[in-house]
């Protein structure tokens, strides 16, 4: 437990951490991954490469220090870096290894007049206290996951049940167990994490699970990303048949169950997640207002999905924005193929598209970071209570402000 004197010093270093602590978590994973190749597939190298990985940690590490003696105001971070932990199969023996390299990087990085033998007895102590909370909270998940009816602990064998293409980008998988046997049941909006070999390469991905809980499949739909080698290799590697390795499903952006209006927003592989919520809504008598944004008809997956929904269930108004319109010269706009708006999705036309003589919504909205920013702050603007409004990261967890 953390002494007095130790919460004082891990207090005292907030303001090194608020100039210096992106510097100290890129030195950190570059030290992880030299040395310890066997963590690495649990991290996604393009969040590397872009920053978006360190800052999300030091995002972290610095909540941690500005709350080390009330970690109840941390919020939902806990709980989001433990779903992450349980679909990527996170285990107590990977903890002393990031303590280890997280501790040469405080005192590497700061220097020894700065990193003192006191200051980093203090991390270690505040770091062991939060790795024991988070252990002992996976460890129950892992267990309630493995005794659950269709569950299982760790990796499970999966086939290809099927493959379709969705749109210019996205294509979705159906996953059944190799056994046969039921398979987990999950809430709208979680994820399940899938474990690929790309040319000897052991990766882990997280997708969201993009069609509602029957007990024998999973769906997920994936967008090629440029560069991406998991999507990539998903997309042109992987095919009926091929087996493919999952993790249970996890994660805490999930569907509240009452009476309110339903909003989701989304752009682009963003639907993925609302697919499942959708399903869940309308089987009840809940009004939804879907709306989703794209670059292009083309790439917009799911749109004849959504439509027939539309037709089937009264209470379903959906609402699309492109981008921008196909050239002139290629021919008109086909009825089916035109969007409710063109441009960027902005205060104006979200105004147009939450339920008419209310604000009291629920409303979820995924999709690019930009995008995420735009709605959070017309969501805001636009009077949504605040603990109404729920978002989620597919990469690592940051801040939208």
């Amino acid at each position: 437990m953390l002494t007095v004197q130790q919460k004082s010093i891990i207090s005292a270093t907030v303001p090194l951490l608020e100039t210096g602590g992106e510097a100290l978590t890129t030195h950190f994973y570059e030290m992880l991954l030299a040395e310890h190749p066997e963590v690495r597939p649990m991290f996604n190298q393009a969040n590397q490469a872009n920053g978006e990985q360190p800052r999300a940690l030091a995002n972290g590490v610095l909540m941690y220090a500005r709350n080390i003696d009330r970690l109840e105001a941390l919020g939902d971070l806990a709980a989001q870096i433990v779903n992450k932990h349980v679909a990527l199969q996170v285990l107590p023996e990977h903890y002393p290894i990031v303590g280890g390299c997280l501790l040469r990087a405080i005192r590497e990085v700061l220097g020894a007049e700065i990193a003192t033998d006191e200051v980093i007895a203090a991390w270690a102590a505040a770091y062991g206290q939060l790795a024991d909370l988070l252990i002992g909270t996976e460890t129950q998940i892992y267990d309630s996951k493995a005794t659950a009816p269709g569950g299982w602990r760790g990796g499970r064998a999966f086939k290809v049940e099927r493959k379709e293409v969705e749109s210019g980008e996205i294509t979705s998988f159906y996953l059944a167990p190799a056994d046969g046997l039921p398979v987990l049941d999950f809430e709208p909006g979680q994820y399940v994490g899938l474990r690929l070999n790309v040319d000897g390469q052991d990766l882990r991905r997280n997708y969201s699970l993009s069609a509602a809980p029957n007990g024998k499949t999973y769906r997920i739909s994936v967008k090629r990303e440029q560069g991406g080698v998991a999507s990539n290799h998903l997309h042109d590697a992987v095919h009926p048949g091929s087996p493919v390795e999952l993790f249970p499903p996890s994660g805490g952006f999930t569907l509240n169950a009452n009476a309110r209006p339903l909003v989701l927003i989304s752009g682009g592989v963003g639907i993925t997640p609302t697919l499942a919520m959708l399903e869940a809504a309308l089987s009840t008598s809940r009004l939804v207002h879907f709306i989703h944004c794209a670059r292009t008809r083309s790439v917009h997956a799911f749109r004849d999905t959504i439509d027939a929904l539309a037709r089937k269930h009264p209470q379903l108004e959906r609402f699309y924005c492109y981008d921008e319109l196909p050239d002139a010269t290629l021919g008109a706009v086909q009825e089916d193929d035109a969007p409710h708006a063109v441009g960027r999705l902005d205060v104006h036309k979200l105004a147009q598209w939450l339920p008419p003589g209310t604000r009291d919504v629920d409303a979820y909205f995924l999709g690019p970071k930009p995008f995420m920013q735009q709605v959070k702050r017309a969501l805001h603007t636009l009077g949504v209570p605040d603990p109404q409004i729920r978002y989620e990261f597919f990469g690592p967890a940051s801040a939208l402000e």
